[in-house]
């Protein structure tokens, strides 16, 4: 009996002893990517003070050509087919802020031996006014690197051009088609370049975006809120104020009428908001204004929330205090949410077993984020997984004098994304 139990004891401690070694083996780190992730850490830099020492807002159509160009000659150096996609007219979304002329798109195509379709995203425009740049050049301070866009999303342009790379040096080509959509517009949402980006989505079985994540939690996102924009415009009649305030059409009155009947339009419970946040109104103290207008910001967490909102703004204008007076809705859907989806849980709790393997925990936010995402435009077609904040741990996007990212998790990210697109090609996750 004491034999017995002896033997029993010995070979539970053995099977326990060799189920914590498996699970050792299990969660070690992959050697070659390792390797890998670390010989690609400087040349990341490097591609990053190029990058950023590029001036690239919106609006300098100029910088983003040259930015474009450079990226365009890297990725073709990484053995990619290169387009230039300029956005057509025909496809563009006009909003009241778009330019005339829109910055174009990078597109690379990389062939391999198997079958998945694997897309990365990232935007290489900034919200900086050209001349910024030279008070504020990318420098490194410690463990942080400096530059106007190098958050916001310089590093995720210098982190897809890395990833290739590390493959390529891996010689792992075992996807069937890795694309990487790199687009000159986010920053005024994206009018040019969303329609490639829907159309890209649809033709793949994995979309990876390369915006930061926030330097308070490693993270990914499945879910960000949708943008809109309600305008309102109403054309009265002017008059003098004084002497014959009854000739004119107050356009301020009837404005002031449109947002108070607007003012309770939000459905917190839901995530739905519509705030009124600018207006205004009349040229002159004396005058009976003619012209005001109205802007208001919404969000929202559902697609299908846009269409019950414009129609409830559209249908609340036509109750007007003025008759004689014109009242004018413009509705704009700037951007669309991202929404969390059985696939994206399912993947992103893949890519938390992966950086496991680092002995890293990666939180998986799954909850609607205020700002708006291009992913969200992949993944309107699609019902492929769709994850964002696969870029570098950041902070001060759109700050003008106080934007970073923390160069300690360079070589973890890039682990990570490159791990996750030799998993998703195996077929070990889909």
């Amino acid at each position: 009996m004491q034999c017995n139990r002896f033997l029993f004891t010995f070979l539970a401690s053995a099977a326990f002893l060799t189920s914590a070694a498996f699970a050792q083996q299990a969660v070690s780190p992959d050697a070659a990517v390792q390797r890998a992730a670390a010989a690609q850490k400087q040349p990341l830099l490097d591609s990053l003070r190029e990058f950023v020492n590029i001036e690239t807002g919106s609006r300098d159509h100029e910088g983003i050509t040259q930015a474009t160009e450079l990226l365009g000659n890297k990725l073709r150096a990484l053995g990619g087919q290169i387009e230039f996609i300029e956005p057509q007219e025909a496809t563009n979304y006009r909003m009241m802020d778009t330019p005339e002329k829109i910055g174009r798109m990078v597109k690379a195509t990389f062939k391999g031996n198997g079958s998945k379709r694997i897309l990365l995203i990232a935007h290489i425009d900034t919200v900086y006014p050209k001349g910024m740049a030279a008070k504020q050049p990318f420098r490194i301070d410690g463990n942080r690197a400096y530059g106007l866009g190098i958050s916001d999303d310089k590093q995720g342009v210098a982190m897809i051009v890395h990833i290739v790379a590390m493959l390529r040096a891996l010689n792992f080509n075992e996807y069937g088609t890795l694309t990487v959509l790199v687009n000159g517009d986010e920053e005024i949402s994206s009018p040019g370049s969303r329609h490639e980006l829907t159309k890209a989505g649809s033709e793949h079985d994995v979309v990876l975006s390369f915006e930061a994540t926030r330097t308070t939690s490693d993270k990914l996102s499945l879910a960000t809120s949708g943008i809109a924009s309600v305008e309102l415009k109403v054309e009265g009649r002017a008059s003098h104020a004084g002497v014959a305030p009854e000739r004119g059409v107050n356009a301020l009155y009837e404005l002031s009428h449109q947002i108070m009947q607007m003012r309770d339009l939000s459905q917190n419970e839901r995530g739905l908001k519509l705030n009124w946040t600018v207006s205004q109104a009349g040229t002159n103290r004396n005058v009976i204004p003619a012209y005001a207008t109205a802007q208001a910001d919404v969000r929202v967490v559902k697609v299908a929330d846009y269409d019950g909102i414009e129609a409830t703004v559209r249908e609340k204008a036509k109750n007007q205090l003025l008759p004689q007076s014109k009242v004018t809705v413009n509705f704009e859907r700037r951007r669309p949410p991202l929404e969390a989806t059985a696939a994206n849980r399912k993947l992103a709790a893949h890519a938390q077993t992966i950086y496991a393997e680092l002995g890293r925990k990666l939180e998986v936010d799954d909850q609607p984020e205020g700002g708006g995402t291009d992913a969200a435009f992949a993944a309107l077609k699609t019902q492929a997984p769709v994850i964002e904040r696969f870029g570098l741990q950041g902070f001060g996007g759109h700050s003008a004098d106080d934007e970073y990212i923390f160069l300690d998790t360079i070589e973890a990210r890039l682990y990570l994304a490159v791990r996750l697109v030799m998993d998703v090609s195996k077929g070990k996750v889909l």
